[in-house]
């Protein structure tokens, strides 16, 4: 499958390098990454292993390829949109944070899948990436049901040894992963700590409110999701991914802007929206708003 990973950060470069090990891959990202790919291939490193040459390209634009996946940050969605537009893809598949799907879908003219990928992932330097952990790739059609380019987009990630599972209830797990996300991103990026600080103490405490609030913003939006299977995910997720720096930690610690907009601020707008309290949501959400000012860098 030809297949174009748009945002070759840490989680793109993981995904795009392992699928390059069967499939041809070319990476969009920025320099010095992408010149860095290209005159010396892609080192990926950790829980998962792979010396790949992927093409790398700074410029998305005019591109044709099977599949799309869209990896860039929840803020630049939009603008990643309006350059896939320009080429030609049989689908799209977003494994971002937050609910981007509506975004692309509203742009382009194409299949757009939903997914969730739990693989840790770290970009170590230009040229080489950390698998930190050892997740699954969940993805399927993003109002539920099955799809045919789902099927074809999951076989071509099992051949390449991604774990992947094709689902038909997206709707319910692209709500999950959020709730996940609250749980684990605002909580380690502002107590510095790895991902399986959240398996027990005060900070998993912090967590678990932070996804029980999104369950219930989730079933005001008329998603069956539970708190019990929630909390199970992000149990799932804080235990495979335990060595692991979010993604929103990492870009902490770069001076980045993050994705709390796309995550915390999601839930709050929504459940303002449906009369509901979000006390933790809202309390981590004005902490990175701050640090964010504070930076310059929002």
């Amino acid at each position: 499958m030809e297949i174009l990973v748009f945002g070759a950060g840490s989680l793109g470069s993981l995904v795009g390098g392992l699928l390059a090990r069967v499939h041809d891959v070319t990476l969009v990202g920025r320099d010095p990454h992408v010149s860095q790919v290209r005159a010396d291939g892609l080192s990926v490193t950790g829980a998962a292993a792979a010396r790949v040459a992927p093409d790398a390209t700074t410029d998305g634009e005019g591109r044709t390829a099977d599949l799309a996946v869209v990896t860039v940050k929840s803020f630049d969605t939009a603008a990643a949109a309006e350059t896939l537009a320009t080429g030609e893809f049989d689908a799209v598949l977003s494994l971002q944070n937050g609910l981007t799907e509506e975004t692309l879908a509203s742009r382009l003219d194409t299949t757009v899948l939903a997914g969730t990928a739990t693989y840790g992932a770290h970009l170590r330097e230009p040229g080489r990436v950390a698998c930190t952990g050892v997740g699954r790739v969940v993805l399927g059609a993003r109002t539920g049901g099955s799809d045919p380019a789902a099927e074809r987009v999951g076989k071509a990630f099992r051949d390449a040894g991604l774990r992947t599972l094709v689902a038909t209830d997206m709707p319910r797990r692209r709500w999950e992963k959020l709730a996940v996300n609250a749980g684990i991103n605002a909580v380690t990026a502002l107590a510095r700590v790895e991902n399986g600080s959240l398996a027990d103490g005060p900070a998993a405490e912090v967590a678990h409110r932070a996804a029980r609030e999104t369950v219930r913003v989730a079933r005001a939006e008329g998603v069956p999701l539970t708190y019990r299977g929630a909390r199970a995910a992000l149990v799932e997720v804080v235990s495979d991914t335990a060595e692991n720096r979010s993604s929103m930690l990492q870009d902490v610690d770069a001076g980045r802007r993050t994705e709390v907009e796309a995550i915390h601020g999601e839930v709050v707008e929504r459940a303002d929206r449906h009369g509901i309290d979000a006390p933790t949501n809202r309390t981590l959400a004005g902490l990175l708003r701050a640090w964010e000012a504070g930076r310059g860098v929002r």
